[in-house]
C-alpha cells in the first residue's frame, strides 16, 4: 500500500515536472482560461499547449469543459501553488546561502 500512494505522489510531481506546464498552471492561476488564451500568452504552438495540459488532466490537476468551440480548462486544487511557492521559497534559500558561502 505505502509503495501506491509513492507512486502517486512521483505521478503528480512528474506531472508538474515541466517549465511549460509550470508557466501553464501559472496563466490558470487568476482562473479558467481558454487553451486560445493560454498558448499566445506563453508563445508556443496551440497543439504543444494541449499536449502539456492533457498530461496535468491526466493526474487530475486541471479539468476541462467545453464552451461552444473552446475548450476552457481550471485547476481542480489550489493548494498546487503552495507546492509551486515552497519550491521557489527553497530555490531562493538555496542561492542565497550559496551567495554567502562564497562571499
Amino acid at each position: 500500500m505505502a509503495n501506491n500512494i509513492y507512486n502517486l505522489q512521483a505521478d503528480t510531481l512528474k506531472a508538474i515536472a515541466h517549465p511549460t506546464r509550470i508557466e501553464i498552471l501559472q496563466q490558470l492561476q487568476q482562473g479558467e482560461r481558454c487553451v486560445c488564451e493560454i498558448f499566445p500568452a506563453l508563445n508556443i504552438e496551440q497543439p504543444n499547449v494541449s499536449r502539456h495540459l492533457s498530461i496535468l488532466k491526466k493526474e487530475g490537476i486541471v479539468s476541462s469543459r467545453k464552451e461552444g468551440l473552446k475548450v476552457i480548462y481550471r485547476v481542480n486544487d489550489q493548494r498546487i501553488f503552495k507546492i509551486l511557492d515552497l519550491v521557489t521559497e527553497m530555490l531562493k534559500e538555496h542561492w542565497d546561502s550559496r551567495k554567502e558561502a562564497f562571499a
